[in-house]
């Protein structure tokens, strides 16, 4: 399989969008990253290869998403990950659109008991897919932000952005 790159102007800065080619369909998109981000690509790796038309779907999409005129991701995703936190990425995608949920709420979607929550925070905050799977709705028990790999000010401005406040 070849990995493919591309970078895209957000209101987070430049994100970097890499996604798996097997030859047969659509890439899949496996990180979603923004600078400074802990844990996740900044820079492409020496053997990925640049193919912006391979992730032109995965660009529209989260440049409607940044113009707000989209709410939801149709995408093929294959982010790389234990089973545990595949379990819990998959439970994100459930966070309705300018919604919140604590860390014991998606823990609990996620089929897992109470006293799984720290283990539940380290699988959101290593979501390799920033936006798309919106990790950024997850705060914590006392509505507090909560942390974010991108940063509680880019945290910020995502619930903003969905709440539909004027940003600038």
């Amino acid at each position: 399989m070849t990995t493919v790159f591309t970078t895209m102007p957000s209101p987070l800065g430049q994100l970097l969008l890499a996604g798996r080619a097997d030859g047969d369909g659509p890439v899949a998109l496996v990180s979603v990253t923004a600078p400074g981000q802990r844990g996740g690509p900044v820079e492409p790796a020496p053997d990925w290869l640049p193919d912006p038309a391979a992730l032109a779907a995965a660009v529209e999409q989260l440049t409607a998403y940044f113009e707000g005129t989209r709410t939801s991701f149709d995408l093929p995703l294959d982010p790389e990950g234990s089973e545990f936190r595949r379990q819990v990425w998959k439970a994100l995608d459930d966070i309705p659109y300018g919604g919140t949920v604590t860390y014991g709420e998606l823990g609990a979607a996620a089929g897992l008991p109470p006293t799984a929550v720290r283990a539940v925070g380290g699988a959101v905050g290593a979501n390799p897919l920033l936006v798309i799977r919106p990790c950024h709705r997850v705060v914590g028990a006392s509505g507090a932000l909560t942390g974010f790999a991108a940063g509680i000010d880019r945290k910020r401005w995502l619930l903003e952005h969905e709440r539909g406040a004027t940003l600038f």
